[in-house]
């Protein structure tokens, strides 16, 4: 039976203390307890159930927790203060001094300077490859590399990896394979496709209402245990604790989640082909141009569409600023980072979200100064969307008009 991830998030079940519809808000910051010996047992993880102090778990951060490991259909789940915070404790819990690390080269730019500039003090190394051509993937393992990294659509050129693909050669030389699905929640499961750790930006499509700033890691029990590990697990101390009151906001989102995917995709699968039309250069993996549309097709949650990101290259950055500059002033959008919003933002990403990589790297992976990332929107009108953005390319001479 295929996975389905929202009925995982469906099924589950949470009752507030007093029967609300709910669960109930735990607004401590530290626990009691009735005997001194289940305090001891309990810093040393030898009693289920029991609260110590909220840097370690909470009861709404595990109901969060526990939602998202259904979701990605992995045992459990640890939440974070954020998506960055998520990912140094992954890669530093599963990496000491000499290691090694295989990483696309797109990625989101806080990533590229985590492990570019950051991670390199402890000694560990990084390649940066083109993570669609396995052969290169391979290439780069080194006898010190612990870890494949990727982003399932990276962020922001839209390249798909082939989770599968990486997945059998991160089995072969025993590595683990770390997916970042922020793009792309619900519409395509690592998991099943054989990663072996996700995460995600909770402030992005998962919480959807940009007022949250949290991440998440999914995986086994072990590795979630290793990283609460008092003595020794990098979620735990290096303290990128998620607060009570976010994760309940985060988890009452959550049950909307297909609803605004299966929206967020329709209008970026309309847009795209409307730009595509007009001659635009367009990147989007529901477009038959997309170079690995067939193989999203092949990983992809089909209900949910081909996710709500969307490029286009208007030549040059000043283009690209007058373009975003007017769509936000004839209320199309904002001009802002981050995704996952109700309203359309959209950033020129080469001196925004990726503005930490170099710009010989920039333009070696493709990604040029004329470059649009958007987040498209949850418009219910989406064709007058489309018309006013159409009028504003052509006032700036970005398109040209098909009448005679």
């Amino acid at each position: 039976m295929a996975f389905k991830p929202a009925n995982s998030i469906q099924d589950l079940q949470y009752f507030g203390e007093f029967g609300g519809v709910n669960p109930s808000i735990s607004d401590s910051s530290t626990y009691t307890f009735l005997s001194a010996k289940t305090m001891f047992d309990t810093f040393e993880g030898n009693a289920d159930g029991c609260y110590l102090y909220s840097r370690h778990s909470s009861p709404s951060n595990l109901y969060l927790g526990e939602a998202l490991a259904a979701m990605e259909g992995t045992e459990t789940a640890n939440v974070m203060a954020s998506g960055m915070g998520a990912i140094t404790s992954v890669l530093l819990q599963l990496c000491e001094g000499g290691s090694h690390i295989v990483s696309s080269r797109t990625i989101y730019g806080g990533t590229y300077a985590f492990l570019k500039n950051f991670i390199s003090r402890f000694h560990i190394s990084t390649s940066f490859v083109d993570i669609t051509n396995l052969d290169m993937v391979e290439a780069a393992i080194t006898p010190h590399t612990k870890v494949i990294y990727c982003e399932s659509v990276s962020n922001p050129l839209l390249e798909v990896a082939d989770i599968g693909g990486l997945s059998e050669i991160a089995k072969k030389h025993g590595l683990k394979l770390v997916v970042d699905n922020t793009f792309s929640p619900l519409s395509i499961s690592p998991k099943p496709l054989g990663a072996n750790i996700i995460i995600h930006s909770l402030t992005k499509f998962i919480n959807g209402s940009s007022d949250t700033v949290g991440g998440v890691v999914c995986g086994t029990k072990d590795f979630i245990n290793d990283l609460r590990n008092v003595n020794a697990g990098a979620a735990m101390l290096l303290g990128a604790t998620m607060d009570s009151l976010r994760a309940a906001s985060i988890l009452k989102n959550l049950r909307t989640l297909h609803i605004r995917i299966q929206q967020h995709s329709k209008n970026a699968l309309f847009l795209a082909r409307k730009f595509e039309a007009d001659g635009l250069k367009t990147v989007y993996p529901g477009l038959v141009s997309h170079p690995s549309h067939n193989l999203f097709k092949t990983m992809m949650n089909g209900s949910y569409g081909f996710g709500g990101m969307l490029t286009i290259d208007v030549g040059t950055l000043e283009k690209a600023n007058a373009l975003m500059e007017l769509m936000q002033h004839k209320n199309l959008g904002y001009l802002a980072v981050s995704l996952g919003f109700y309203k359309t933002l959209f950033s020129a990403p080469g001196t925004s979200t990726s503005s930490e990589i170099p710009l010989e790297e920039q333009q070696a992976m493709g990604l040029s100064n004329g470059l649009i990332r958007f987040s498209i929107g949850l418009d219910a009108d989406i064709e007058r969307t489309y018309s006013i953005m159409r009028d504003c390319m052509l006032e700036l001479g970005i398109i040209k008009s098909t009448m005679a």
